[in-house]
């Protein structure tokens, strides 16, 4: 007799169940930016990519009501690309100070595209990857066929350690800019230069660093002070800093039409919704100029990082919206997420697999459109909720 492979997969959800580790959507009936219904209580945030305050914005919003085409109706290669989608991927080509960009209908999407078509094109190729980077990179690389190899999270040594392994084969390093779950930023001039002198491709994934640092919000690439020659493979995402949805692959011409040639994640998918590109595109405009809105928010983070410290609150080394409080054990998150919304905070405990077993966490997010006494409320609420036992009266 065959096995059933529903019935393993209600058994394997009932284990995680077990272990504490079940996941639950929640259901959100209005927001602002800051607050968020859920159930028909009102919550303080500090669980929402939307980092500049964009998803709100009435620009944003009047661009998408404005489009005559709600969808697409078609794959780009048959008839659904419109003027709205090259305009955004001249806006974003541009800002990134790359030849083009290609848009995708998701981060997941480009990732997989990109990666399927370089690691495919000769037999034999490699992934060298930092441990900690997006599952997009590491199912990218697996879905690609290639040989995967990580090195321990930032260290470009090890980086140039695995790519002296293997000095034959073609080899494609990718890592996440800004980091989604620690919030660090990678050794992208390091990277670059170990790439240069190995001859290996550099891909950076920069989900969480577009609009936020560099200038003008170009991204971790441009806060690095490189340029296309030196990360040659640029993936963004539209619904972080940006707060629409969607994603893009910029470089050169030649790494553009490859894509558009072979990419099936890109040949085999409806096109984004004009109406999405155009309010993309709007965003664009307002994150390039949004330097007011950038300084708002390092000083946002700053008050948090300080008072954090003199709790004696366990955080990850970051500067950027990201700031993790580490907790340990995935029971003692969940339990000071919910004494969080208790006072009506809403934070998101990461628990494994996203995380390492016992580095079970609140990921703590910020947005430009928080005010001051919204981070001296949060940590209040921390004070009561984290135990004694889980502090550490030094900032790592």
């Amino acid at each position: 007799m065959r096995p059933s492979l529903l019935a393993a997969l209600a058994a394997a959800a009932s284990k995680r169940e077990a272990d504490g580790l079940y996941r639950r959507l929640r259901t959100v009936d209005a927001g602002d930016g800051r607050h968020a219904t859920v159930d028909g209580r009102r919550y303080l945030v500090f669980g929402s990519n939307d980092y500049l305050g964009l998803a709100h914005h009435p620009d944003v919003v009047a661009a998408l009501g404005r489009a005559v085409q709600a969808g697409s109706g078609a794959a780009h290669l048959v008839n659904g690309h419109t003027r709205e989608h090259s305009a955004l991927e001249e806006a974003l080509a541009a800002w990134t100070g790359r030849e083009k960009s290609l848009l995708f209908s998701t981060g997941m999407m480009a990732n997989a595209g990109l990666m399927q078509v370089l690691l495919g094109s000769v037999a034999g190729s490699i992934s060298i990857q930092d441990r900690l980077n997006h599952a997009s990179l590491i199912d990218g690389a697996r879905a690609a066929g290639a040989e995967l190899r990580r090195y321990p999270h930032g260290d470009a040594d090890g980086a140039a350690r695995q790519l002296a392994l293997r000095p034959g084969h073609a080899a494609l390093v990718s890592t996440d800019g800004v980091f989604s779950m620690d919030g660090d930023i990678a050794p992208l001039a390091t990277l670059a230069g170990i790439c240069r002198r190995e001859g290996a491709l550099l891909h950076v994934d920069d989900a969480h660093g577009l609009g936020v640092i560099g200038q003008q919000g170009a991204g971790s690439v441009v806060a690095a002070n490189l340029g296309m020659a030196d990360v040659p493979v640029l993936m963004g995402t539209l619904g972080k800093a940006l707060g629409t949805s969607g994603a893009f692959v910029a470089g050169s011409s030649s790494l553009v039409e490859g894509l558009v040639q072979f990419a099936r994640s890109y040949i085999y998918t409806t096109a984004m919704p004009p109406a999405l590109a155009a309010a993309s595109r709007v965003a664009v405009g307002l994150a390039q100029a949004a330097d007011d809105r950038r300084a708002r928010l390092a000083s946002l983070v700053a008050r948090f990082r300080a008072g954090a410290g003199q709790l004696g609150l366990a955080l990850l080394p970051s500067s950027t919206p990201i700031q993790p409080l580490i907790l340990g054990e995935a029971g003692i998150a969940c339990a000071v997420a919910a004494a969080l919304a208790a006072e009506g905070i809403l934070a998101t405990a990461i628990r494994p697999p996203t995380v390492p077993v016992g580095k079970a966490r609140l990921r703590l997010t910020f947005s430009a459109l928080h005010e001051p006494s919204d981070i001296d409320r949060l940590l209040e609420a921390l004070d009561r909720a984290v135990p004694e036992t889980v502090r550490d009266r030094a900032v790592q």
